[in-house]
């Protein structure tokens, strides 16, 4: 304990934080991106400076980042900005889905350490774990700031949350990177905020591939999709506690829907979160859907009679009795560590099910029918 307070007493000086309240032209070059609305990076001589939208308060900046290559010197004048030293070679990681896509962008030596390991799905990363290679560092809302200080990372990956604090990590001078990619609002906005990540882990080229892959592939499906001529209404997820949670049309979520040729029965609430509705609101427009999607976590698959035994008014729903209902077990199927920057492999699955006759031959990487 004297050690970590030791270290933390050392390094509590040092402060690398922008002021994320207000904006400033920084000039340079800016670097085009297509979809992405809460990130903007501009090419300086001697830096790259990333500019985060505040998506809670898209006339603020949430943070503003200074990527240094860290075998140039430091130039005597910068941006304002969290100074980050590129590539990122020890980064702490809290989520899955920022891991899975370093491990993709073939940065895996550069995980120092990860939080909430229970929900790590990528075999090579738990090998690593177990090897001693990668430092579990505990939960992320609450990381273990002993382990932290020892494995020394020189950047810390998380999500943030609308205002929100990191606790005493903010304290520790180490870099954070508010990943904040899940705010966007539509699929590919989302994925490519990994140019950004690629950037930060000295492989560059490799994220801009990786996207331009995942465009390809998300847009062909979706014009394939949206010029058939059917429109298959779609009933979405399950009665939580006192309400039903649909997406709303303006989210992520919805705009897959939409992108892989289906009516989404809910798409007028122009919301980009989801929607509480009564079950009677949703029962009264939805009944009679062509199919049902929702995703669930559970030790065993749902089938039909579980569905029925967990609530009898399920059965009343079409997809029900037509049994074409299709289901993601996120227990083992690798959904939330994929589809953020995958979102071409999830509207595959879509397309599939909404109009077979495109892929006639694809086995579905995350839904399966009930049974």
């Amino acid at each position: 304990m004297k050690k970590l307070i030791f270290i933390l007493s050392a390094i509590c000086g040092v402060s690398l934080q922008s002021c994320h309240n207000q904006h400033q032209s920084i000039g340079g070059e800016p670097i085009s991106l297509k979809y992405a609305t809460n990130l903007k990076i501009s090419q300086l001589d001697s830096c790259t400076v990333v500019e985060l939208r505040n998506p809670w308060d898209t006339a603020r900046l949430l943070h503003a980042y200074v990527l240094v290559p860290a075998d140039s010197a430091l130039p005597h004048s910068l941006p304002a900005g969290t100074l980050v030293r590129t590539p990122v070679r020890r980064a702490l990681v809290y989520t899955s889905v920022h891991t899975g896509l370093i491990v993709s962008l073939g940065a895996l030596n550069q995980i120092a350490g990860v939080c909430d390991t229970e929900y790590l799905q990528q075999p090579v990363v738990r090998q690593r774990i177990t090897d001693g290679q990668i430092v579990d560092a505990g939960n992320a809302m609450s990381p273990d700031i002993e382990r932290v200080a020892e494995m020394h990372p020189d950047a810390v990956l998380l999500s943030p949350f609308e205002n929100g604090g990191y606790g005493p990590i903010e304290k520790m001078g180490i870099p954070i990177v508010e990943c904040a990619d899940y705010m966007e609002v539509s699929p590919l906005a989302c994925a490519e905020w990994m140019r950004f990540y690629g950037l930060l882990f000295g492989c560059a080229d490799v994220a801009d591939s990786l996207f331009n892959v995942v465009e390809r592939n998300y847009c062909s499906l979706r014009d394939s999709a949206l010029q058939t001529t059917t429109r298959p209404t779609l009933l979405t997820d399950l009665k939580t506690g006192a309400a039903w949670y649909v997406p709303g049309g303006c989210s992520t979520t919805g705009r897959f829907y939409t992108d892989a040729g289906a009516n989404y029965l809910f798409a007028d609430f122009q919301k980009s979160g989801a929607v509480p509705l009564a079950f009677e609101t949703v029962f009264e427009r939805a009944n009679n859907a062509d199919f049902w999607l929702f995703k669930y976590n559970r030790a065993t698959d749902y089938t039909y009679t579980a569905l029925a035994a967990e609530n009898d008014l399920y059965t009343q729903f079409s997809p029900f009795n037509t049994r074409k209902i299709y289901g993601c077990n996120t227990d083992y199927v690798p959904y939330y560590d994929e589809v953020p920057f995958r979102p071409d492999w999830f509207l595959r699955d879509l397309v599939r099910i909404f109009h077979p006759e495109l892929l006639p031959d694809y086995e579905m990487r995350y839904f399966s029918p009930l049974k």
